[in-house]
């Protein structure tokens, strides 16, 4: 299906991270993947002990699952998606390899309010934290779509595609609020993408909601056992599965299906119950 196609894996935080089963799926397919994952860059100045700590960590978390699961020869590189510099240094990186992307799939999320499976009520949410969720999640798209096309990496008639879920249309029992709001933003820039780069480009994109997912780490801080067993009784079909969800993405990878602008559930039919 993907035979001579490349496309670019945002999000990737270890072997059970959304997006690692996206790009399984697509290797699966004959296809080819390129994957960011958050560590240390030339561009992060003035790090703390502890931060950078983090930041390699993660990188050598996210590096090695990569490798272990989607090769060796798999090609990787290190991306802090708020900085321009970082998104110039990945175009760089894949002019210098010749890869040319036919879609990418946007999987990255930050939120600050959310520690230790508790939330801060909105009315708390600070300037910065609210812009800083909004900046990560939701603007980050148009960074790194500009960023690919000027740099004349995404080719013409490529497919995006985003992750979102439930919590950004409706109220919850999930412990999302700030993020929601991220991610509602994400979903309308989808659609303004699919618009803008549809008649500019010929560029799809679509968003899909999933599921509530404990197994990656984001998942894992966030929700709560009682919220996803919660969420398997309401759904007609019970909760999907990361398997589901890269089925469908894969299915908006491929080329020429006129289907964009859509905002797609793979939730076992979560969202149709009051």
């Amino acid at each position: 299906m993907f035979s001579n196609q490349t496309f670019l894996i945002t999000g990737i935080a270890d072997e059970n991270s959304l997006a690692m089963y996206v790009a399984k799926k697509i290797i699966k397919n004959n296809g080819n993947v390129v994957c960011t994952g958050l560590g240390v860059t030339p561009f992060h100045k003035n790090l703390s002990e502890k931060a950078e700590s983090f930041l390699n960590k993660s990188y050598n978390d996210f590096e090695n699952a990569c490798k272990k699961l989607l090769g060796e020869n798999v090609l990787t590189f290190p991306l802090d998606i708020t900085l321009p510099e970082s998104l110039e240094a990945l175009t760089d990186f894949l002019n210098e390899k010749n890869v040319k992307l036919n879609g990418f799939l946007h999987a990255i999320a930050m939120d600050k309010t959310i520690r230790q499976k508790s939330v801060k009520p909105m009315l708390e949410v600070t300037a910065d934290e609210f812009n800083d969720t909004m900046t990560v999640s939701a603007f980050s798209l148009i960074s790194l779509s500009h960023a690919l096309l000027k740099s004349k990496v995404l080719q013409n008639g490529s497919s995006i595609v985003t992750l979102s879920y439930i919590a950004a249309e409706k109220v919850s029992f999930f412990p999302y609020i700030n993020m929601s709001i991220a991610k509602a933003a994400l979903e309308r820039l989808t659609i303004e993408m699919a618009y803008e780069l549809g008649r500019d480009f010929g560029i799809r994109a679509n968003c899909v909601r999933f599921s509530p997912y404990m197994g990656s780490k984001a998942g894992n801080a966030t929700l709560k056992i009682e919220d996803v067993e919660r969420a398997n009784r309401i759904s007609p079909l019970g909760n999907a599965n990361p398997e589901d969800l890269a089925h469908e993405v894969v299915h908006l990878f491929r080329k020429d299906i006129r289907i964009t602008g859509e905002i797609r559930h793979v939730d076992g039919g979560f969202h149709i119950m009051g």
